[in-house]
């Protein structure tokens, strides 16, 4: 509980935090956010993690001119870890396969597969760029086409599309729009915003998907 309360508290206070772990790594900031970049999207255990926010939160920061931190430079290696994540998880989806995901897991829940493999049956190969903006399913649409085992080479040309797009659309949205005086005051309100417009697509395709079971 302590550990989901922390994540939690880190995505509601993204730019708090963002604040401090700069001030106290500074140029070690690139690595932090590469990591958690690379995890969100790499690891299919951890779909929680902060991508959207995570992104736009650090381009704001960035803007302001205070950090010492590049925004090229941190767009380059954000696409890098957006890129190599999804091809890890690619690879984990190959040799793991669909067992992993059991209805009375926690993380790796059977519905989140199975909404997946609907995404992928509608959208094709594309559902790998389509996903890169829908949280959890981002996370685990590589598996689900590592699992199909898609084409590594159709399947990298989709995963560097998709991650070049999500990471330099929501850098520029947070380098533009961040400190403009109403986003600054309501942070954690855009935050949630961010969040919810994310989410929403996923949890109606999910709330069609089960109305039509029944």
């Amino acid at each position: 509980m302590e550990f989901l309360h922390s994540i939690i508290d880190f995505i509601i206070h993204i730019d708090h935090h963002l604040v401090q772990i700069v001030s106290q790594y500074q140029t070690w900031t690139y690595l932090i956010i590469f990591l958690i970049i690379f995890a969100e999207t790499g690891l299919v255990v951890t779909p929680f993690l902060p991508g959207d926010s995570l992104l736009f939160a650090m381009a704001a920061l960035i803007a302001k001119g205070t950090t010492g931190l590049d925004i090229f430079l941190m767009a380059a290696l954000l696409c890098v870890a957006a890129i190599a994540g999804n091809t890890v998880n690619y690879y984990i989806g190959r040799y793991l396969g669909v067992k992993v995901f059991k209805p009375e897991n926690k993380v790796l829940k059977l519905d989140y597969y199975l909404e997946t493999q609907k995404f992928f049956n509608k959208h094709g190969g594309k559902a790998v760029i389509f996903s890169r903006f829908l949280p959890i399913i981002r996370t685990i649409a590589p598996f689900v086409a590592g699992v199909g085992r898609m084409p590594l080479k159709q399947y990298t040309v989709y995963n560097v599309i998709g991650g070049v797009s999500w990471v330099i659309s929501f850098l520029i949205l947070g380098y533009l729009f961040g400190n403009l005086p109403v986003v600054k005051e309501n942070f954690t309100i855009v935050v949630f915003a961010i969040i919810l417009l994310s989410v929403v697509p996923t949890l109606y395709g999910a709330f069609k998907s089960r109305k039509k079971a029944a």
